[in-house]
């Protein structure tokens, strides 16, 4: 989208998108920030859990309200009765850290509330209202110091370049938005977006060298980046396959330890943004999904691979299947590094690969699927998939946002036979939830549900 508006009409909450803000005269753009980004910020951690609790408890309620007028209420399997729920709700496992927990932050570039167009923060506000502006985030308390330090001096070198920022793309300019990646050890990765605008290469070139050595020799230097990537985007979003990531200086990759395994993170590869509450996760997603060594495990929508790795070993074989190729790579480093050698990794769209790959496994070998999809819920050939194989038996569906998509998907899983939407499997049923907190001080978390048949 080269001449769209950059962020257009967007309303939804993530690191440096357009977020609403609220319309209170009494509070600074600092105090409005905090309560769009991180609303539950002034609620103590035990309350923000209980907020959560009922909030997913609802959800659970409204999906199975909604399953037995499609089933028939003397038809529903009963399952063990919690919360005044069918399904067995499990209590909110919380985040080991709460302050500064996210390892990747994405801050744009744009006007500051008094005019400044380099300024580097999170956007507040609606392109619909056109009040937006750029308002720096160093007081989130989800956002690590180190995270708000590289912003800062992204802003100072913006502020001393004499090429401008290109805050709508048809206006021009170049400079746009940063990501920064930490891992527990302290190794930080930066990546800065650039719109080339119709730049030679010879240009591209000086503002390369002008941005690394200000991370390198310059003022940026006490930021001690471990590496800085540098991307030519004509587009909002762009990924690695559409634009490649330059690496300017610094190692290729970010790596971190998790439940005994060294993970390798490229600058593309999905990563729960949660370190310590991802191992909670993992762990969760291990003790429901039961694989054990006549159980072959389909990671689905698996990023770096972490989940299927993990339980390697107690799985006969694994499949991982991801969209984005560089996480796929990763995974596949990560296996072999940490010798794990029954799992095969599959880069492409799973609604293309599932289809095939559940073709060429034997129906007598009993499969547990783990999805773990993005906010927009699995692709409906997937859920045909999946339900149409009679081998799984077991599925562990990770959900950031259950009352979204995904619940046509829930819906989808567990509604009896339709020959008109071809979900001709016997039906799965919703067996237990537990909710994994991965985001303190907002209202979101994961929820794990396992489904059987």
């Amino acid at each position: 989208m080269p001449h769209g508006r950059r962020g257009k009409s967007r309303s939804k909450f993530y690191s440096g998108m357009v977020v609403n803000a609220f319309s209170s005269q009494h509070l600074g753009s600092r105090s409005r920030l905090a309560d769009v980004v991180t609303p539950l910020w002034r609620l103590s951690y035990k309350e923000q859990l209980k907020v959560k609790f009922e909030a997913q408890k609802n959800i659970l309620q409204s999906l199975e309200s909604y399953l037995q007028v499609l089933h028939g209420v003397s038809s529903t399997v009963a399952a063990p009765q919690s919360e005044g729920l069918r399904c067995l709700l499990h209590p909110i496992i919380p985040s080991p850290i709460t302050i500064g927990y996210r390892n990747k932050s994405t801050f744009s570039v744009n006007r500051s509330p008094d005019g400044n167009p380099k300024t580097v923060g999170y956007y507040l506000g609606t392109w619909k209202d056109g009040n937006v502006v750029c308002v720096p985030c160093n007081h989130l308390k989800n956002i690590p110091e180190k995270h708000s330090q590289v912003a800062q001096y992204y802003e100072i070198f913006l502020r001393q370049s004499s090429v401008e920022p290109c805050l709508l793309f048809h206006e021009g300019g170049h400079w746009r938005e940063l990501i920064v990646r930490t891992n527990r050890q302290g190794h930080t990765m930066a990546i800065v977006t650039f719109h080339p605008q119709g730049l030679s290469q010879e240009e591209l070139c000086v503002q390369k060298v002008t941005l690394k050595d200000f991370f390198t020799k310059g003022p940026g230097a006490v930021c001690e980046l471990t590496s800085l990537y540098f991307q030519e985007s004509t587009m909002t979003r762009c990924s690695h396959q559409q634009s490649p990531y330059q690496l300017l200086f610094g190692e290729p990759h970010i790596f971190e330890d998790l439940l005994g395994l060294k993970i390798r993170i490229s600058p593309d590869a999905f990563f729960q943004i949660n370190t310590a509450g991802a191992e909670m996760l993992y762990r969760t997603i291990g003790e429901l999904s039961g694989v054990n060594s006549d159980s072959i495990l389909l990671d689905i929508c698996c990023g770096t691979g972490v989940i299927g790795l993990s339980l390697a070993r107690r799985a006969s074989q694994v499949h991982g299947i991801e969209l984005v190729e560089q996480a796929v790579e990763d995974a596949r480093w990560t296996a072999a590094f940490n010798g794990v050698t029954n799992c095969e990794f599959h880069a492409g769209r799973a609604e293309t690969i599932l289809p095939q790959l559940l073709k060429s496994q034997k129906d007598e070998k009993l499969t547990v699927a783990v999805v773990n999809p993005a906010r927009a819920g699995l692709h409906y050939r997937v859920v045909r998939a999946i339900r149409n194989c009679r081998a799984i038996h077991t599925l562990v569906f990770v959900s950031c946002k259950p009352h979204g998509e995904s619940t046509r998907n829930f819906i989808e899983l567990c509604c009896p036979p339709n020959s008109a939407k071809k979900l001709l499997g016997d039906p799965f049923v919703l067996r237990e939830a537990v909710p994994v907190d991965l985001f303190p001080h907002t209202p979101h978390c994961e929820l794990v549900l396992l489904f059987t048949r």
